[in-house]
Order: structure tokens, then C-alpha cells, then sequence
């Protein structure tokens, strides 16, 4: 139901917008996550939105420098990462969740449902 693309290789310093393409849902219902889990690393929380794309949250390590965005009308949900570091290199995974409150956004536990994972490999 979830589908991301967008990862690639890129030189540090550059910048990366990911896609995540829902079907077979009410997107709008939904609030989306990002999420990233590099090699030997536990998956670890990115940035996230709410349904209505009021608000927004991001981890620190990402925060300056990153914006989530969604389009309900498209059944998309975006990341774009700036100025990208050999530390974003990871497997990028969309998820959703379908919270009436959206609470714990950055905990993989309150999310339902999945996307595939899309690689971003950030090297010179």
C-alpha cells in the first residue's frame, strides 16, 4: 500500500526529495512517518506529518535541514533532506499510522503500515 522511490547515490552536501505513493487506503486519514535504518543500525525515526499537514516533527539529526510534506490529493507523502551527510546513508522506509490522536510519532510501534524502503547512499 506504500510505495517509496527517490533514493539514489549522492555527493555530500547535496540534496534528495524522497516520494511516498499510497494506494488502497484513506490517505487522508492518515498520518505518515519517515523512518531510516542503516546497515547494523536499528531503525531509527526521521521526520513526520500529521493528516492535515499542520504539523510537522523531525529528529534532531535531521532537523535544519529536512522538510516533510504531503499532498492528500496525490496520496503522497515527501522528504527532502539537505545538505546530506555520510550519516543519512540508509534505507529510507515510509510508514503510516492511523492514530485519531496522533501521539509517539517517533516510535515504529504506532505505525500500521509500510513502504518497502527506498536506499540513499551519501558518498564522494
Amino acid at each position: 500500500q506504500l510505495q517509496a522511490s527517490g533514493g539514489g547515490l549522492v555527493r555530500p552536501g547535496y540534496s534528495l526529495k524522497l516520494a511516498c505513493a499510497a494506494s488502497g487506503g484513506t490517505f487522508s486519514y492518515w498520518h505518515m512517518g519517515w523512518f531510516r535504518q542503516a546497515p547494523g543500525k536499528e531503525r531509527e525515526f526521521v521526520a513526520a506529518i500529521d493528516r492535515n499537514g499542520r504539523s510537522t516533527y523531525f529528529a534532531n539529526s535531521v532537523k535544519g535541514r529536512s522538510t516533510i510534506s504531503r499532498e492528500n490529493t496525490k496520496n503522497t507523502v515527501y522528504l527532502q533532506i539537505s545538505n546530506l551527510k555520510l550519516a543519512d546513508t540508509a534505507v529510507y522506509y515510509c510508514a503510516a499510522s492511523t492514530q485519531n490522536v496522533f501521539r509517539d510519532y517517533d516510535t515504529s510501534g504506532r505505525y500500521v503500515y509500510w513502504g518497502q524502503g527506498t536506499q540513499v547512499t551519501v558518498s564522494s
